[in-house]
């Protein structure tokens, strides 16, 4: 009997690729060489929409020691870790949607600045989206990994099984919280490792 009836993916540096020390070399044109405890905060609380997109730029413009950096700057830095989608990424996804084996649900940390730029430079973001069962962006469910609360909210919305659920992010932390609520989990390694392989490096659980 299948063991596995959900997959749930993170998107970065799972389905769009990522640069993520890009962001703090690009604030190290504004004096931000390492992100302070309180700065660190307030990406969580925007990543949860505790803040507006106006209101996070406006905290960094105010708190960076070149006070002429634009607002356009700072999200152009702010969205330098987004890199390619691959297409074969996509057409893995298409393919899983037809077969129909399974239930398909993304759950990303995420937040409105990101997600604007991927909408306007992927320009597949919404058939993408399409083949989704569900897609939880953390900014809209005010939640985020790998905080407990975000899985058990994904598993009281589907009736889910932990032990029927295979997680699959490129985050270490985010992968050990969700085991430790006994999911399956694949912590891809983005650089040796594509969604693509997940049957092949996953057969056991398959």
């Amino acid at each position: 009997m299948k063991q596995i009836k959900t997959l749930l993916f993170d998107f970065g540096d799972v389905f769009i690729n990522l640069d993520k020390p890009a962001t703090l070399k690009h604030l190290a044109q504004f004096g931000i060489t390492k992100l302070s405890p309180e700065q660190i905060e307030k990406n969580k609380a925007y990543e949860v929409g505790k803040l507006s997109s106006q209101d996070f730029i406006s905290y960094y413009h105010t708190n960076l020691k070149d006070n002429n950096a634009s607002a356009e700057a700072i999200t152009t830095a702010w969205n330098s870790i987004l890199l390619d989608f691959p297409l074969q990424r996509l057409e893995f996804l298409k393919e899983l949607k037809k077969k129909g084996e399974f239930q398909l649900i993304l759950l990303s940390n995420t937040n409105e600045l990101h997600i604007s730029w991927i909408k306007e430079h992927v320009n597949f973001y919404e058939e993408f989206k399409s083949y989704f069962d569900a897609f939880y962006l953390s900014h809209e469910i005010n939640l985020r990994k790998p905080n407990a609360n975000i899985y058990e909210f994904v598993l009281d919305q589907h009736q889910l099984k932990p032990e029927e659920v295979l997680f699959i992010d490129d985050t270490k932390e985010n992968t050990d919280a969700a085991k430790s609520l006994g999911f399956h989990v694949w912590n891809i390694n983005p650089e040796t490792e594509d969604v693509t392989s997940l049957f092949k490096t996953n057969q056991h659980l398959f």
